[in-house]
C-alpha cells in the first residue's frame, strides 16, 4: 500500500485498467482527489443533474461526460469505463451484476457524473495524527443508509448514505475543522454520536462497505456520502444505471489542494 498511497494517478489508473487493483482505493495516491461514479441515459440526465444541484453536499459534481466515456477535467485521457477497480450494474432499481470492465454496457446517450468523495480529504487526517479506521484496518469505508430523506428532483429521491469514521470526541472537533475546508468532497461531518437518531440500527452492519472497529472512548462521526445516488437508482428502478462499486473510487489527477480553485474557476468560464 506505500507505494500505492505515493504513486500518481495515471500509473494507479493503468493498473486498474490492466486487472492489477480490483480492491477499495482508500489511501492510495495521497494528496489527490477520488471520485464517485454515475452513468444513465441521457434522458434521465437532467433530473440527475438537478438532484445533485439540490443535494450538494453528498452530490458535489466534479465532471460531467456527454457523448463519450473519455475524461478531461479530472483526468485527461482517462476511461471511466475501464479506469474504475469494480463497477455496480442496476437493473430496474435492483443490483444485477458486479464487474471490473463496463466497456460492454455504454450505450450512445449515456451520460456520466463525476461526483467528489470522502476518501480525498483522508490523507489530511491522516496528516493531523487521526486514525482513519478502514485504512488502518485495510477494508472499505463502513457507509449507511439513514433517516434523512435527500431534496426530490424528477424520478429521483431517497435517503442520504453517509461514510462513519470512529474517533475521540478531541479527534472529532479537529476532523470538523480540517474537513470543513473541503466543500467539494462532502466537507464537514454531518452528525456524530448516537446512530439510531440518523435511523442506523447496527454498526456493525453496514449498507455498503465493512464494518470497522469502535474502541472504548471513540464515537462515530458521519460525513455525506457520494453512494446518495446509488439509493435514489434504488428507487427510481431506471432500466439500466452503472455505478463504481462502493469505496472503489475513480482517481483524479487533480490534488484535494487545487479541487475547490479549480472547480470555481470551471464556473467562471
Amino acid at each position: 500500500m506505500a507505494d500505492e498511497r505515493n504513486a500518481r494517478p495515471k500509473e494507479i489508473r493503468e493498473r486498474i485498467r490492466r486487472g492489477e487493483i480490483t480492491g477499495p482505493t482508500a489511501g492510495m495516491c495521497g494528496g489527490y482527489a477520488q471520485a464517485n461514479l454515475v452513468i444513465l441515459p441521457g434522458e434521465y440526465a437532467a433530473d440527475f443533474k438537478e438532484f445533485t444541484a439540490k443535494n450538494p453536499k453528498p452530490c458535489p459534481v466534479l465532471e460531467i461526460l456527454e457523448g463519450s466515456p473519455m475524461v478531461h477535467d479530472m483526468g485527461e485521457g482517462a476511461n471511466i469505463l475501464t479506469d474504475i477497480p469494480r463497477y455496480f450494474i442496476y437493473k430496474n432499481g435492483v443490483l444485477a451484476d458486479e464487474v471490473t470492465d463496463i466497456s460492454s454496457y455504454w450505450q450512445d446517450g449515456f451520460v456520466g457524473f463525476l461526483i467528489g468523495c470522502s476518501f480525498s480529504f483522508e490523507e489530511a487526517l491522516l496528516a493531523a495524527g487521526i486514525d482513519v479506521r478502514h485504512i488502518s484496518m485495510g477494508c472499505n469505508v463502513p457507509m449507511y443508509k439513514t433517516n434523512i430523506e435527500c431534496a426530490k428532483a424528477g424520478v429521483f429521491e431517497g435517503p442520504l448514505v453517509c461514510t462513519m469514521r470512529p474517533m475521540t470526541p478531541a479527534d472529532a472537533m479537529r476532523a470538523v475543522e480540517i474537513t470543513e475546508r473541503c466543500p467539494n468532497v462532502h466537507g464537514a461531518p454531518i452528525y456524530m454520536g448516537d446512530p439510531e437518531k440518523i435511523g442506523i440500527a447496527d454498526l456493525s452492519c453496514p449498507d455498503y462497505g465493512d464494518s470497522v472497529e469502535i474502541r472504548d472512548g471513540e464515537i462515530p462521526v458521519f460525513w455525506a456520502c457520494g453512494v446518495t445516488p446509488q439509493a435514489a437508482v434504488e428507487r427510481a428502478k431506471l432500466p439500466l444505471v452503472i455505478t463504481h462499486a462502493p469505496g472503489h473510487m475513480f482517481i483524479t489527477d487533480v490534488t484535494n489542494a487545487e479541487l475547490s480553485d479549480y472547480l470555481e474557476k470551471k464556473k467562471r468560464r
